[in-house]
């Protein structure tokens, strides 16, 4: 009949127009949770009529979206994922880097195999498991560290004095900064994330922060050739070194841009999940007095932190063919948005997902790492920064609270779950 809607395409509509709120609203940014589930229920894939993006939010077709990299590309310029004005401040941004440093290339996180493959394999001698072990000593020393530095006030800002400072010391040193030099590294590290975290809201600031990440492009730079001339065994040497596959020696722009990707996403992320496991410890004491009492529950309660308060919310893939998910056609070049936050607390692979179990026995299969080729280099070193910060945390410090009168408040935006502070107080042991 002319006119006529097809019966699953109205069904989707009608759900979808059932929805309250939007990803883009900051109340549902800073708890997200009510959100995803109503997506779950009601819109399994979901099209955003603000930005066009179709929001992927059940564990099966999040899983089918990060195992199959072929119909679900992880190659997308910036430019592809904002609204024409911020797109322009982003071109503004890359252009200026381009003059006063090295412009951003697609490596890593923004290709598919098997150029991927090169990558995944340089970057994987950077971090393998025995240089991740090898760490542990100066993990376990900064984590002291810190917590010298606060423990006889019985307060601080959990945020600012240990979440952030552990593993930015940690990278801080695998790329020659002093200690003192950490403002120095989060100055950088804001500066590579102006763009993903909205920064960029005129031509001053988009050139302010291009200037910014060109900073630590030029030291890197520096180090990068000191490195040739005199490897050791960090990072940046392990990036340098002859591949035994046969592959090509990374360029520049490619090194910058790795090295971009490893401060950012081992930096600000695993700060994040730092700061989001302590506030779940804080809401349930039962489950902090049992890891207390039973230290061989660290890496589980690592993985359910992860699981419950993911600190990276969603990313992105383009669909390049036209294709389909949970019954909704998605045409080609369309942009998904991949949403961990959700997949982690649905009950289909998570019973009682909103609840906070240390104990849980399948947290670990939570995709906050992602999954498929592009599961996250990073993961085994901050699953030990993670073990190693709250073990110093449980063995030398007792009754740890949130600071009386204490008002919480989210950084907001579409990617991030990260608190802006955490104050606490407690007593040493």
């Amino acid at each position: 009949m002319i006119g006529s809607v097809d019966p699953t395409e109205r069904s989707a509509a009608m759900t979808t127009a059932e929805i309250q709120g939007s990803l883009l609203d900051p109340e549902v940014q800073a708890c997200p949770f009510g959100y995803h589930a109503q997506l779950r229920e009601l819109a399994p894939v979901h099209r955003m009529p603000e930005t066009g993006f179709y929001v992927i939010s059940t564990y099966e077709d999040l899983k089918t979206v990060l195992s199959d990299p072929v119909t679900f590309s992880n190659d997308i310029m910036v430019e592809q994922l904002a609204g024409e004005a911020a797109a322009d401040l982003g071109r503004m941004f890359d252009d200026h880097l381009a003059e006063v440093g090295w412009g951003h290339v697609q490596t890593l996180q923004r290709t598919d195999p098997p150029v991927h493959g090169r990558y995944r394999r340089l970057i994987n001698r950077a971090l393998t498991p025995g240089m991740v072990k090898a760490m542990i000593p100066s993990v376990t020393r900064i984590a002291d560290e810190l917590i010298d530095s606060f423990i006889d006030q019985g307060e601080c800002d959990f945020i600012d004095a240990f979440a952030f400072p552990l593993p930015g010391l940690v990278i801080a040193e695998q790329i020659g900064l002093d200690s003192n030099a950490i403002s120095t590294f989060k100055r950088w590290s804001d500066g590579m994330l102006a763009p993903a975290m909205g920064l960029l809201v005129d031509e001053a600031s988009a050139q302010h922060y291009a200037e910014v990440e060109a900073e630590a492009q030029h030291y890197l730079a520096a180090l990068f050739e000191e490195r040739r001339a005199n490897p050791t065994d960090d990072i940046l040497s392990a990036l340098l070194a002859d591949s035994a596959d046969g592959d090509e020696p990374l360029t520049m722009h490619e090194l910058q841009n790795l090295m971009n990707q490893l401060i950012t996403g081992g930096y600000t992320t695993t700060a994040d999940s730092i700061g989001n496991a302590m506030l779940l410890l804080l809401e349930h004491p039962d489950q902090m007095e049992l890891l207390r009492n039973d230290r061989s529950l660290l890496h589980n309660f690592a993985d359910e932190a992860l699981r419950h308060s993911s600190s990276v919310q969603g990313l992105f893939r383009r669909a390049t063919v036209d294709t389909e998910l949970s019954g909704v056609s998605i045409p080609a070049n369309s942009i998904l948005h991949t949403r961990y936050g959700s997949a982690n607390w649905d009950e289909a692979m998570f019973p009682e997902a909103e609840r906070f179990d240390i104990t849980r026995s399948n947290a670990s299969k939570h995709l906050s790492f992602s999954r498929g080729p592009h599961f996250c280099v990073g993961q085994p070193l901050a699953i030990q920064e993670m073990i190693i910060g709250f073990d110093r945390i449980l063995d030398r410090l007792d009754n740890i609270q949130l600071a009386p009168g204490a008002t919480l408040e989210r950084t907001g935006g579409l990617i991030f779950y990260s608190l802006k502070e955490l104050p606490i107080t407690f007593t040493a042991s």
